[in-house]
């Protein structure tokens, strides 16, 4: 019997890696830390839900399920997608990629923690927090991100952070999960400066 395994991803073209942020043990006591953390501020885990963000927050919210994990009960973990509520929809093209939400409980009065692994200008979350909002009106809710790289757009901050890491505008971060072929790392990408013909660069 061959184990299946995902593909591997791959980096953004045009950009090389600059250095890591984290790596395997980084990254589970990144999430261990959270969800220490979640569960101090939540006493009642039956009246909390996690969603993960499609896609890099899907994956995340499974492991802090496992984690938050009370006498072998996890919270009910669901999906969200952002696509249609993105504010530059126009620009993505006439035929978008759009994922499935699947949220098979009630929002209804319960906290919703969101879960995504980057959070950069908050205009994922500001979309995300309209798309939860067609389910029902929680009693809260919190986010939780992997990695905070700052340059926020709009007024958005997270209730839980891996890591806070200082970034320019120009960088990427990228979460490289072994769900995804990935080795469980993050990484900070700088863009690659082209050569000129004479050896200088660009």
């Amino acid at each position: 019997m061959t184990t299946k395994t995902a593909p591997r991803r791959r980096l953004p073209r045009g950009y090389r890696i600059a250095r890591n942020l984290l790596g395997p043990a980084e990254l589970d006591a990144a999430l261990g830390a959270m969800a220490s953390e979640i569960r101090s501020r939540n006493p009642e885990p039956d009246q909390v839900a996690l969603i993960g963000i499609r896609r890099g927050g899907v994956h995340l919210a499974n492991r802090l399920a496992k984690l938050l994990a009370v006498a072998g009960r996890e919270p009910p973990v669901g999906i969200v997608d952002i696509t249609l509520y993105r504010d530059d929809l126009d620009r993505v093209g006439p035929n978008p990629i759009v994922g499935s939400t699947e949220i098979p409980f009630e929002i209804e009065g319960i906290t919703v923690v969101l879960v995504d692994d980057v959070l950069y200008t908050g205009r994922t979350v500001r979309a995300a927090l309209d798309a939860l909002l067609d389910y029902g009106r929680p009693r809260g809710v919190q986010l939780a991100v992997l990695v905070d790289r700052g340059h926020r757009e709009l007024p958005i901050q997270p209730d839980y952070a891996g890591l806070r890491e200082a970034t320019r505008p120009t960088d990427q971060v990228e979460v490289l999960l072994a769900e995804e072929g990935g080795d469980d790392t993050a990484v900070l990408l700088e863009r690659e400066v082209a050569a000129t013909p004479g050896g200088a660069h660009a």
